[in-house]
């Protein structure tokens, strides 16, 4: 019967903080309207989008922001049918 490894015997593996920071929601108020924002690393933008921000391309490789309504009256699956992929600066400033 083989031993199982402990914590100390274990191959170190850092953790991959984009990948974590790349998953986080977070809620934002814009002009009264709550909206949940997620950030896309470049790794994981893999198509091409049209900032509504700025009405230019969110090329891919371009890490970027994906919001939509906190609040959408019409719930959750319609907020996140209605997401947009916006640059992070256009998003900052909108």
């Amino acid at each position: 019967m083989g031993r199982r490894k402990s914590r100390r015997d274990r191959e170190f593996v850092p953790l991959d903080i984009e990948r974590i920071r790349g998953g986080m929601r977070r809620t934002e108020v814009r002009r009264g309207r709550e909206y949940t924002v997620q950030s896309v690393s470049a790794e994981r933008a893999l198509k091409e989008y049209v900032c509504p921000g700025c009405s230019l391309t969110v090329p891919v490789g371009q890490a970027h922001v994906v919001v939509f309504r906190a609040d959408n009256i019409m719930g959750d699956d319609a907020a996140i049918a209605d997401r947009r992929h916006w640059h992070s600066h256009c998003w900052r400033i909108a």
